[in-house]
């Protein structure tokens, strides 16, 4: 665990602990529970958009994705009865075609990803209110899909006197741990970082940087994706006009808590997994203490601040050390090569 990463453990338990003394509800198994299945649901989505801003990148379409995919998701099992399974590999294929659509016009047409994003945002939730003619999409009375409902909203291990484990918060620590090994311990993941610290660099020590680029498109707009439905699932219900809004500030905000650098080039999926508790932990700090539930958007503007200012100085501070370090005469040793003591 990076030192960047235990500060953020550490904060997470100050702050469970305060909230816990002047709530006692929050160590609650009930609240526990419900405050994890937030967190599996909205870490999940969130992973993706650290995998895009490691390369400097930036997705703010992924509320709307939730949208429009939403939708097609609950047309495709209730109008057009599909098997779930099917429908499942539809919407997630749909997001991986959208993140590769993205890809495409950021690393070929050049487009700035902070545009092509934004007009995603408008043209997805867009096209989603056209195609529910503005109405709201939703399960039939009593239509049940048990299988279905136990992956995305049913608990593990739940009894009479343990709440369980929620199944998004399992999907969500598989998919952190699958994430964990191909960012930190795959060929893919060292090209990651070395795009996003320097694109051109990257470029031209042979690293196909425009691939790497739009494969964390593909890679968010994959997870965005499976977020949609177990979005879906879970609140039964969609409108087109507000399901999802901001989400994509949820994400943002959880991968620069993790340390993910606006710049690129800086983040891991153990800070991105610990961003995304936090912000849920903060959120669930707004609900128990009786916060007017219209503040949320100003704890997480609040959050993202913080961690942006945080970034900034602690840059300002390495920089800080290596000019010492240059003054006083100090160079670092050359690394060993390969295979030699």
């Amino acid at each position: 665990m990076l030192k960047k990463d235990l500060g953020l453990f550490l904060l997470i338990l100050v702050v469970g602990a305060v909230v816990a003394f002047l709530n006692p509800r929050f160590l609650s198994p009930l609240n526990l529970a419900n405050t994890a299945n937030l967190i599996g649901l909205f870490g999940l989505f969130s992973l993706g958009e650290g995998f895009v801003i490691i390369t400097g990148g930036i997705d703010l379409s992924v509320g709307s994705i939730f949208a429009l995919l939403g939708v097609i998701f609950i047309n495709l099992l209730v109008d057009y009865s599909l098997p779930w399974p099917v429908a499942v590999l539809i919407i997630v294929a749909g997001g991986v075609v959208l993140g590769a659509i993205h890809g495409f016009l950021v690393t070929k047409v050049k487009m700035q990803p902070f545009v092509v994003t934004l007009c995603g945002l408008l043209i997805y939730r867009g096209v989603a209110r056209w195609y529910t003619d503005d109405g709201t999409a939703g399960f039939e009375f009593g239509q049940k899909f048990p299988a279905l409902e136990t992956l995305t909203t049913g608990r593990t291990f739940a009894s009479d006197t343990f709440a369980g484990i929620p199944n998004s918060f399992i999907a969500f620590v598989v998919v952190a741990l699958i994430m964990g090994v191909v960012l930190h311990r795959s060929v893919f993941g060292r090209y990651l970082f070395a795009v996003g610290k320097n694109e051109e660099a990257a470029r031209y020590s042979g690293i196909r940087s425009n691939a790497i680029i739009a494969a964390a498109y593909v890679i968010s707009g994959g997870l965005a994706g499976i977020s949609a439905i177990y979005l879906a699932m879970y609140t039964r219900s969609i409108s087109p006009a507000s399901h999802g809004n901001f989400y994509e500030l949820y994400a943002i905000a959880a991968a620069v808590l993790g340390g993910c650098s606006l710049r690129g080039g800086e983040g891991s999926v153990m800070g991105i997994v610990l961003g995304a508790i936090l912000l849920q932990v903060l959120q669930n700090l707004v609900n128990l203490l009786g916060i007017p539930s219209s503040l949320n958007f100003a704890v997480m503007g609040g959050v993202i601040l913080i961690g942006v200012i945080a970034d900034m100085q602690l840059v300002r501070y390495r920089a800080y050390k290596a000019n010492e370090k240059k003054r006083a005469g100090i160079v670092p040793l050359p690394a060993a090569a390969p295979g030699k003591n």
